[in-house]
C-alpha cells in the first residue's frame, strides 16, 4: 500500500504534528514533521516527499502560500490542506490553489487516510 513512500506533516500545533505522525506512520508510510512550511522548505522537503500534509493557518507562511510556492518552484507534489477555521471561502481558496483534499480539523483517520488515497492515486 505505502511502497514507504515520505509524507511530510506540517503544523504549528505540536500535539496535532504528533497525532498525524503515529497516524501516517501506523500506515506504513515514512514521514516527516516541520512545525512551519519555512523550515520544511529550508530542509529541501519538497524534492523527497510524496504528499505533503499541511495547516493552512500557520505562523508565517501559511498552507496555501507554500502550496502556491510549489507551484512556482515547479514541485508538483500533492498537498492536503487542513484547517480548524474552515469556511466556504476557505474551500475555495483551498480548491483553486489546487489543493489534494481539504479537511476540516477535528477530522476522524478514515477522512485523512481517504485523502490519501486520493492524493498518492491508491
Amino acid at each position: 500500500m505505502s511502497d514507504n513512500k515520505l509524507i511530510t506533516v506540517i503544523d504549528d500545533d505540536e500535539s496535532m504534528r504528533l497525532s498525524l505522525e503515529g497516524l501516517v506512520r501506523s500506515l506504513g508510510y515514512s514521514v516527516q514533521v516541520f512545525a512551519c512550511a519555512e523550515d520544511f522548505l529550508a530542509a529541501g522537503g519538497d524534492a523527497r516527499a510524496a504528499c505533503v500534509i499541511s495547516d493552512i493557518k500557520m505562523p508565517g507562511m501559511s498552507g496555501i502560500d507554500l502550496l502556491d510556492r510549489l507551484k512556482e518552484t515547479g514541485r508538483r507534489v500533492p498537498v492536503i490542506l487542513m484547517t480548524a477555521f474552515a469556511n466556504d471561502a476557505a474551500r475555495t481558496r483551498a480548491t483553486k490553489a489546487g489543493a489534494a483534499c481539504f479537511l476540516s480539523k477535528p477530522f476522524d483517520a478514515q477522512s485523512l487516510i481517504d485523502c490519501l488515497d486520493q492524493a498518492l492515486g491508491n
